[in-house]
């Protein structure tokens, strides 16, 4: 693999225009002269087949922007000719050396607005930037003037903030000189999505101490008092909803306020009565309006919502609303008070899904880029490493697409549907492989940091689908089950995505305590100290931000926009990404530098990111197209037959068992299946890269830039030793066997000991570590300490539950089921259905057909036929109501699952004794199969305790034609026995 890395993934100065980037499309990366041209990820088609989303991508050129740098570029060389003195003294100021440069991407994004807006007419020749009009669909806002709107795209972590202060400079400082000048403001209004970004954006206030017009020389010390004149205001678009009061009970009702109303009270006394506006968005891929018109060709809104939960519907229509809030008020401003320019800030400034707009499309009016490709190539921002590789065989390495493997390798009970949610406590036990290689990265990370004194430790990031698969993964991280660093709540932080929501659009008369308390650990995640060194009112007996020592941090969503932790250094996304779009706002969480210190080659070190569950890369899709209308093929009706009456067979609906071991348990080891723990299942070690590009088709290792890096389960290891394992596992079974909590080592007061667990517990530990021992083997680069994984260990719990039962012989009771409690029996003279598959009429049974879903139970059918000693057989079909529907409860990694044998039998012993016996026909031993086989097992051991239904048996022919001999030995074995 030598040959497809690289050796530098930085390429560029952060300092200067790109002079070089890399070119994914051949074989090889390679390192092309000159700047990579503007461009996006378009999304040809997004569809949603059960729980996975499949998106077919093309690189499309950002045809204006391009254009657009091309002229900046030429007259940037010119030395920026035909701006006003005050612009070309705040950009010679920009570009001087200084101890802290400001970033080309910087640089460029304000040096685009200013030539947009200063240069000379034919300069500007041929550029045409689309205004942003209502439209029909926003209802009473057809007299409203179109906003002009410019949009720079800047990468997470490329500094959109320090940006907004140079625009606010140069507007301002040229109004103050220029009074007559139409073309600036000195009135700025900064809009943002919500209350941490609007505190953290008051450093744009010029008269406050501590702005960036200062910390970061934003203009020279000889306009400082001129930039005072300034008015800047931060707000965030909640205060952008009309207030209506016409329908509250009251003596005093003012209806719904009026635009110049709305415009008093939003901008207040902040931005005085007069004088157009200046709007920087920051976020701003949450201000759009609806789609005009329907779209052609692509999802409709409808669509955008068909497949979702409630929780992503909620989310869809929470980002519709605040959209529509957002340009709204903006509408409102400009029709009042005139909106001279709105900035779009953004990162993805994109049409997101459920707007109407073709998901993935950009705003038109973007006039400058500088996304993650670039920023990674002038080291901005971290690089995120992703799975390229493991040692599982597999092609893919499994825990690229996360989601997607776990729900393939899910059962159906466990998977759930289009509407209906992943059982999470499944989900969270198929990533604990994943969760654990990540967390023994972060541990690795945690010990370099202590090592080099930094003040906070690193954050590992655990995007989940949903709230209960956020709890599920904390409950985790928090009891230990992964490492002991991340043990209780002050070092596993779990946030409540809808009261942060809340907590975010509050205003200072609703704040809750509790909404507060956690949107500032929230804000505080990898701050040392507190901002100017006090913490904020309310919270003053607090010497430290309450975020300082967060090692995980568990949410449903993103956290919240504009989180600005740079600590973050590995993330788990444990959800389905439909897009690329939503690949790259994810895992910009986690972009943010720690350090900016410059080498002597002039270029930043590089940081990274470890991503799992993430999949950057472009996923193609075929169009199905319609499916021929098939004819409909004759059915068969198969039902019980009355004059076959003394052929019907009975059976219990068996729903659970009761097993009341009171002292002693017997359990033959060496009838239980072995376990096989393999790389395959899950991989053991993963082979990470850092990811630069998108590169269309590319998986494995000529993804990346750098060489690999390896990551293990070997902190999980040691810090899950197999007698710890063992320990855990006898007494989770001991609970189940009694019923109740069994005392700990660690809470020995805390926990309900329950009688006869202090017996048995031995006797069950002494099962497991013999089960372990001989048992349990491993291949590959695997070790028996894999069996703590969830996966592993419910085998081993239920394999030892399904073959322990009380010993009878010391006083013990029997197992014994428990049928259902509407119905206990079912029978064959409950079979009444049609089927259009194939069937063969029967003799020996009570019902008219066997359906035939293979020539095994044809063959199967055949030799129940002709053996003498078969009284009634039937074959078992399980369904809609008129199936027979005989179903063993058995488990499967944890999770219930139903096995519907192939056959029941009811055959002579002799001329005064029968028995049933439950018949499969299988060729192909699989670890399901051995569970279904054992639970069968165990099915007839309990009934035939009970006694009710007479005696049962299982058996297992593993040919077409080997029912007959099956059969045949197994009645030898009988006869002989009596």
């Amino acid at each position: 693999m030598g040959s497809n890395v690289v050796d530098d993934p930085i390429l560029n100065s952060p300092f200067e225009e790109p002079a070089r980037h890399y070119d994914f499309s051949g074989p090889i990366p390679r390192v092309l002269d000159g700047r990579r041209r503007a461009s996006y990820l378009g999304i040809a088609r997004t569809e949603r087949m059960g729980d996975a989303a499949l998106a077919a991508h093309e690189f499309v050129e950002l045809t204006l922007a391009n254009h657009i740098r091309e002229r900046v570029r030429a007259w940037r060389e010119r030395r920026w000719d035909g701006v006003t003195e005050t612009t070309r003294t705040l950009l010679e100021h920009w570009s001087r050396p200084r101890d802290r440069p400001l970033l080309f991407c910087q640089r460029e994004a304000v040096e685009t607005l200013i030539w947009l807006t200063e240069a000379r007419p034919a300069d500007l020749q041929g550029i045409d930037i689309p205004s942003d009009e209502p439209n029909d669909l926003e209802a009473g806002r057809k007299s409203y003037k179109a906003l002009k709107r410019y949009c720079t795209k800047m990468a997470t972590g490329s500094g959109k903030t320090t940006v907004m202060a140079m625009l606010a400079a140069w507007s301002i400082l040229n109004k103050v000189a220029r009074k007559q000048d139409g073309r600036f403001t000195d009135n700025v209004l900064v809009v943002c999505p919500n209350l941490t970004i609007r505190e953290r954006l008051q450093v744009l206030i010029p008269q406050k101490a501590g702005s960036y017009y200062e910390t970061f020389d934003i203009v020279p010390r000889s306009h400082r008092d001129l930039l005072m004149r300034g008015r800047v205001f931060v707000t965030n678009w909640h205060a952008f909803a009309v207030k209506d009061d016409a329908k509250k009970r009251g003596i005093v009702q003012r209806g719904r306020e009026s635009d110049a109303a709305f415009v008093r009270r939003v901008l207040g006394r902040d931005l005085g009565q007069s004088g157009e506006l200046l709007v920087l968005n920051d976020e701003a891929h949450h201000a759009y309006r609806p789609s005009p018109q329907p779209i052609e060709d692509d999802i409709s809104d409808a669509e955008d919502f068909k497949g979702l939960d409630a929780e992503e519907r909620k989310e869809l229509e929470r980002f519709a609303e605040q959209a529509t809030i957002w340009v709204g008020g903006l509408d409102r401003m400009h029709k009042v008070r005139g909106v001279k320019l709105v900035v779009d800030l953004s990162a993805t400034p994109y049409y997101l899904k459920g707007s109407g707009h073709p998901e993935g499309t950009p705003f038109p009016w973007i006039v400058s880029d500088f996304g993650l490709v670039d920023a990674i190539e002038s080291g901005i921002t971290k690089i995120p490493r992703i799975p390229v590789a493991d040692d599982s065989g597999r092609p893919d390495p499994r825990y690229f697409k996360l989601w997607h493997n776990i729900m393939e390798s899910l059962p159906a009970s466990a998977r759930g549907g289009a509407k209906q949610k992943a059982k999470p406590e499944a989900v969270a036990a198929a990533a604990q492989g994943a969760l654990s290689i990540l967390a023994g990265k972060w541990k690795e990370t945690y010990q370099y940091f202590q090592a080099s004194g930094f003040p906070v430790p690193p954050a590992m990031i655990v995007v989940a689908a949903n709230t209960a698969l956020a709890s599920e993964m904390a409950s985790q991280l928090r009891k230990g089950d992964i490492l002991a660093d991340f043990v209780g709540d002050a070092n596993t932080f779990a946030i409540d995505s809808k009261v942060l929501a809340e907590a975010e659009a509050a205003d200072d008369a609703s704040k809750d305590d509790q909404q507060q308390a956690l949107r500032l650990k929230t804000s505080t995640i990898g701050k040392a100290t507190w901002p100017d060194d006090r913490p904020p009112a309310g919270f003053e007996h607090m010497v430290e931000p309450p975020g300082k020592n967060v090692r995980a941090v568990v949410s449903v969503g993103m956290l919240t926009e504009g989180w600005d932790a740079n600590n973050v250094t590995q993330i788990l996304g444990l959800r389905a990404f439909s897009s690329q779009l939503l690949c790259e706002q994810v895992v910009g969480r986690g972009l943010r530098r720690m350090s900016y210190e410059v080498g002597p080659d002039g270029r930043l070190e590089p940081e990274y990111c470890d991503v799992f569950g993430i999949p950057f890369e472009v996923i193609p899709v075929k169009g199905t197209g319609l499916k021929p209308v098939q004819p409909q093929a004759p059915s068969t009706l198969v039902q019980s037959i009355d004059e076959r009456s003394k052929l019907e067979i009975e059976f219990p609906r068996v729903e659970g068992f009761i097993q009341n071991v009171k002292q002693r348990i017997r359990c033959d080891l060496a009838k239980l299946q072995p376990l096989m723990i393999e790389p395959f299942l899950e991989p053991t070690s993963v082979i990470t890269l850092d990811q630069m590009g998108l590169p269309l088709g590319k998986t494995g290792l000529n993804m990346g830039t750098t060489a690999p890096v390896t990551l293990t389960r070997d902190q999980f290891y040691a810090e899950h030793r197999l007698q710890r394992t063992a320990f855990e596992i006898a007494r989770d079974i001991t609970e189940v066997l009694t019923g109740g909590k069994v005392a700990s080592a660690k809470k020995p007061q805390a926990d309900r000991h329950v009688a006869g667990a202090r017996t048995l517990f031995p006797q069950v530990l002494e099962l497991v570590q013999k089960f372990l021992d001989e048992k349990v083997s491993v291949t590959g680069s695997a070790k028996k300490e894999e069996v703590a994984l969830a996966r592993y260990r419910s085998i081993v719990i239920e394999r030892l539950l399904t073959g322990i039962e009380p010993d009878t012989d010391a006083g013990e009771d029997a197992l014994l089921p428990r049928l259902e409690r509407h119905r206990p029996v079912g029978s064959t003279a409950e079979v009444f259905f049609r089927t259009s598959r194939p069937t063969q009429a029967t003799r020996k049974s009570h019902v008219s057909h066997t359906v035939l879903d293979s020539g095994w139970e044809s063959t199967a059918a055949f030799h129940l036929e002709q053996e003498p000693a078969v009284i009634s057989y039937v074959k078992n079909e399980a369904g809609a109501t008129g199936r027979l529907n005989f179903e063993i409860q058995y488990s499967l990694d944890g999770h219930p699952q139903r096995y519907v044998p192939d056959f029941l039998v009811v055959i002579a012993i002799d001329d005064k004794r029968t028995k049933n016996l439950i018949l499969e026909v299988k060729g192909l031993e699989t670890e399901q199969e051995r569970a279904k086989w054992a639970a069968a097992q165990r099915w007839c051991r309990a009934v035939t305790n009970q006694g009710q239904f007479g005696t049962w048996e299982f058996l297992v022919s593993k040919t077409p034609t080997g029912a007959a001999d099956v059969l045949k030995s197994w009645l030898q074995t009988q006869r002989a026995a009596a």
